[in-house]
């Protein structure tokens, strides 16, 4: 889940994520969920915590 409120559209989890499922721009990020293997991670690279994958 991403907390869009909280994102500041830096694109640190675009650049670590393998399978390329996150796209960011100026003021919206777009992430595939459906092919996501849960590796989290773009969870651990998020400098504000504004990803969780925790359900």
């Amino acid at each position: 889940m991403i907390v869009k409120e909280w994102c500041m559209y830096c694109g640190e989890c675009a650049g670590v994520c393998p399978r390329a499922l996150i796209e960011v721009r100026e003021t919206s990020l777009i992430f595939n969920e459906e092919g996501c293997k849960d590796c989290r991670i773009c969870v651990s690279v998020c400098p504000i915590n504004a990803l969780d994958k925790e359900d």
